[in-house]
Order: structure tokens, then sequence, then C-alpha cells
């Protein structure tokens, strides 16, 4: 199973976090990524699943959130009360929906299609960090759901102009990685969790044409 952090991870403690209390959630759905498109798993852009740049405007990401509170706060601890940050302002969210599932008892509307998620940021001109990379427990057999986030998230970047592509990889992924054209940099640890910090082959993610939303509206996200 995927699991990774990013830059803002390094100095985060077991506190209670900075996010606000409060947010709106509004997200529009993106497209998913074509079938001629993507070639690390074609099954992955079948009718089950599709991998989605979540706008503003869509219930969506009130699933984007729960699902990244569930993983990196209620099972793996990284995390108290909530794992957003200061970079979720300027992050991109993106998610995996699965198209067959029925919503759960304790939720309500499409926000319960979102089985995987990350998000992209750019943390200086032309080098982006790819973080808060997870699928949910009940889809972890889906190999294809990790390898459709991780092409969506480095594509996308790709066409906005990335010149790096980073994430800080936990050390039982670091050889999954390795199969998607990715290059360990160097070993480091993360909240005492061991990480190989991984650049992208961009050679190899060829650059998608998905629009890049506007600055102004990515505050809403977190706010």
């Amino acid at each position: 199973m995927v699991f990774c952090l990013d830059p803002s991870s390094r100095g985060i403690g077991r506190s209670i976090s900075s996010a606000p209390s409060l947010f709106t959630p509004s997200v529009r759905a993106g497209i998913g990524i074509d079938a001629d498109d993507f070639r690390l798993s074609p099954t992955a852009s079948s009718d089950r699943f599709s991998f989605h740049l979540l706008r503003p405007d869509s219930p969506l990401i009130a699933g984007y959130w729960s699902l990244r509170r569930s993983i990196f706060c209620e099972e793996q601890h990284v995390f108290e009360q909530s794992d957003r940050d200061e970079l979720d302002r300027i992050a991109c969210p993106i998610a995996a929906l699965h198209h067959d599932c029925q919503p759960d008892e304790d939720k309500q509307g499409p926000e319960s299609q979102v089985v995987g998620v990350v998000r992209i940021v750019e943390t200086e001109p032309r080098l982006w960090y790819g973080g808060r990379l997870g699928v949910h427990s009940d889809f972890r057999r889906h190999n294809q759901i990790g390898k459709g986030l991780i092409w969506k998230a480095v594509t996308t970047a790709n066409g906005w102009g990335c010149d790096r592509f980073m994430a800080m990889v936990q050390i039982q992924n670091v050889r999954f990685f390795r199969r998607l054209h990715w290059a360990s940099i160097e070993e480091l640890e993360i909240r005492g969790i061991r990480h190989h910090l991984m650049q992208a082959d961009l050679n190899y993610y060829a650059p998608s044409r998905e629009r890049r939303p506007s600055c102004s509206l990515l505050p809403s996200l977190a706010a």
C-alpha cells in the first residue's frame, strides 16, 4: 500500500493541527485520465476507477478530506486531529473515484466514492511535490489505484511546467515507486518513520493537458 508525505511533514509533531476547524466543502469534479494516455495500468482508467483534479464547487472535497484524516490520523497516527496544513492553501487535491461503490450508511452523496487521495504543490518555481498519498483500506488490493494517483499527479504537474517532481516515500513503498520510474535521492526519518526522498522521471510521465486552476480559487480548499 502506498503512503507518502511531503516537505511540510518534517517539522510537524503530535499536536493539535493549526488547520481551521471549519471549512467549506466545495470542489468541482475534474477530468479523468484518458484510456489511451494511461500507460502504467490501463485498468486504472476503467469504468470502475477514475482520477480527478478537484476544483472548487463539488462535494467531492468532503470525501477527500475525510479519507486523508482516516489514513494519516486514525490509521497511521502521523497526525492527531487533522493532517491539514498551510500547504493545503496552495496545493491541488486529486482523488480516485470508485464508480460502483454504494454510499456508506454514515455518508451521503458522491463523497463516498472517494477511494484514493493525493495532493500536488509547487514549493518553489518549477519544483513540485506529491504528498498525502493514500488509498482506502477496502481498496488496497487494487494496485492500479495507487499507480493511477501517481500518474495523475506527475503528469498534471508536468503539464504545468514542472522541472522536478519529488515525494517523501515510506520505506516499504520504495520498490513500488522504483518500478514506476522514480529514483531515490536520500534516506531520512520523518516522525519516527523511515522515508526516501524520491524523484520522478519526467521523461516517462508525459505532460497532461489538464488546465491549471486559478490560484485565487485554492485558498477556499482549506478555509
